[in-house]
């Protein structure tokens, strides 16, 4: 089998082509070597079956960063059989630094000119054939976008994999940028008019961020709007499909393997699979703000502000990769070449609130508020996760230190295809259920067994294995306003948090819009918001930890990671719950 690496700089639509060509197919894994997991997918070319690996965004190979690093391993000890170099027909003459270390490897090259959609409304023509007689390889012009070229790519790979042509001569820096100018026709004011005329308003040093910020709610009022119709729905087939199916095929089988089976599995991942219409919207909407080029400005307009606290606007990117998971984001750092910025950026990145605890607070912000509240209450909660991050980043710059300046891309505004979204979307949410299943399955059953032992015990009840839990963590958790049964779905949430509401479906032995009911008639509104909170900023999950320990190769700083958010979580509800009581009261 054959191997292609897919390589290219930030921004020059090399996600999008690896997409394209992938479809949803690709998978992530660990190669030998390297310290990061990258995406790869098996094709069919013809006749032979052909691994795609996309390869981090890097700049160029110079080692600084970890991923220039991990490029570079990757391309030295596996030696792929083709390298796909993808370059942004619009800023060839930025790209030539990369082309250049690229063709010194003595690996056969594909040159990949993608945006040729951008090109083209900028004026810009580009002659194929003299790029290819000039570069001494294949050169593909293309729109990964709109899917125009990719056939003629697929067909330039076969044929580049079954050449046995000599490798491509390596070329300067200035030799390249004489042959792309050569070969390249562009217009003297060749701009993105639309862009620059969008940045005049959501750039502005005085509105830019409230229109940033007014655009996040309204993302979650169209996520709560839409998804809570479907979220009904799935709740009304998970329920029926229990009661006219389940039951009745399980009704001959041990109560407590019934027990086990429907009020431990089936109600524990029926809750969580309830609401996955509403994390899909999410990250739909997410994926079609981010694909846009918007989310750069937004880095951009804070890297003001946080550079006030020690980060920069390199660390707000990450923090808002963190909103879908926390630990590619804690993995994302590696393009940070400052450790101290880097270190500090891993110490606020836990806090972004990512879609498992989404899910979290989804569930509650459903059950105890209205349509109207939820997003505000969920906003609240986003707005929250940025204040704990850079409270955190304000208490401990002194101790790690930035001294690199910020660097970043801003790529032009784009309209992604509803073919991009919708495949970001289902990308994301497969990741979240793939990593989450195992997770939930084993959480869940260890939850059942926790409040259904001893034998003989009222299930859930304070005699059970899991009360007496809850009543030794009491006077702890007490003052905050969080009962034993939401302690013990807490102490879950730190194996993961996907656990948390599959563990409350477990504890109180309803699924669905019962346990929606039943915590809506049990629990005030300020015991809810006080639990959401401690959920936030509390301890991240076991896989953001190792993340942080394999990261930073430091153990002081992982134990730091995992005390500090404890104590800023107790301390944050504890101040909620004492202000709110005296302000509103308790149920």
């Amino acid at each position: 089998m054959k191997n292609v690496a897919l390589v290219g700089m930030p921004n020059t639509g090399k996600s999008t082509l690896f997409n394209r060509l992938t479809g949803a197919h690709a998978k992530v894994g660990n190669w030998p070597g390297i310290t990061v997991d990258l995406y790869a997918a098996k094709l069919l070319m013809g006749n032979q079956i052909v691994q795609l690996v996309d390869l981090p965004g890097v700049y160029d190979l110079r080692g600084y960063s970890e991923d220039e690093q991990v490029v570079t391993t990757f391309l030295g000890q596996s030696r792929p059989d083709l390298i796909i170099v993808v370059m942004n027909a619009t800023q060839l003459d930025r790209q030539t630094t990369l082309l250049s270390e690229l063709m010194a490897f003595g690996i056969p090259l594909l040159a990949v000119l993608s945006m040729a959609d951008e090109a083209k409304s900028m004026g810009i023509t580009v002659d194929e054939d003299g790029l290819r007689q000039a570069l001494g390889c294949p050169v593909c012009l293309l729109s990964a976008k709109y899917g125009q070229g990719v056939e003629h790519l697929q067909g330039a790979i076969r044929q580049a994999l079954q050449s046995t042509t000599p490798d491509v001569t390596p070329l300067t820096p200035p030799q390249l940028s004489a042959i792309f100018e050569r070969h390249t026709q562009t217009p003297a004011q060749a701009t993105h008019q639309l862009t620059e005329r969008l940045d005049r308003v959501l750039l502005h040093p005085v509105l830019g961020l409230p229109i940033f910020f007014s655009v996040m709610l309204l993302v979650f009022q169209a996520v709560f709007v839409l998804g809570k119709p479907l979220q009904d729905g799935m709740s009304w087939l998970f329920s029926e499909g229990r009661s006219q199916f389940l039951e009745p095929w399980l009704s001959a089988w041990p109560p407590l393997l019934q027990g086990l089976l429907l009020d431990g599995l089936y109600n524990g991942l029926g809750t969580v699979a309830s609401f996955v219409p509403l994390i899909v919207l999410f990250f739909a909407f997410l994926g079609l703000i981010e694909d846009s080029g918007y989310l750069s400005r937004a880095a951009f307009l804070m890297d003001a502000l946080m550079a006030r606290f020690g980060l920069d606007g390199r660390s707000f990117v990450m923090l808002l990769m963190g909103f879908g998971c926390n630990v590619p984001a804690l993995m994302g750092t590696r393009v940070i070449r400052s450790r101290g910025l880097r270190l500090l950026t891993m110490l606020t990145i836990p806090f972004s609130l990512c879609s498992a605890r989404l899910q979290v607070f989804v569930f509650f912000t459903a059950a105890l508020f209205t349509t109207a509240q939820a997003p505000w209450v969920l906003f609240s909660l986003y707005v929250i996760s940025i204040l704990a991050s850079v409270f955190t980043a304000l208490i401990f710059k002194r101790q790690y230190v930035n001294n690199e300046p910020f660097v970043l891309e801003m790529p032009p505004y784009r309209f992604p295809t509803w073919r991009q979204v919708a495949l970001r979307g289902w990308q994301e949410v497969h990741h979240f259920l793939h990593r989450a299943t195992r997770f939930i399955m084993l959480g869940v059953i260890l939850v059942w067994v926790l409040t259904h032992l001893p034998v003989g015990v009222e299930p859930g009840s304070l005699d059970s294995w899991a009360g007496l839990i809850g009543r030794w963590l009491d006077p702890l958790l007490s003052p905050l306003g969080i009962d034993p049964r939401l302690t013990i779905a807490l102490l879950f949430g730190f194996v993961a948090k996907e656990i948390v509401i599959g563990s409350l479906a477990v504890i109180y032995g309803l699924e669905g819009q019962g346990l929606v009911q039943a915590l809506a008639q049990q629990i005030h509104w300020t015991q809810a918001y006080s639990f959401m909170l401690f959920a936030l900023i509390y301890t991240p999950c076991v896989s953001a930890i190792a993340t942080i320990q394999a990261e930073s190769r430091n153990w002081r700083f992982t134990t730091l990671s995992v005390v500090w958010p404890l104590v800023l979580a107790w301390c944050t509800s504890w101040v909620f719950y004492r202000l709110a009581n005296s302000v509103w009261g308790s149920a």
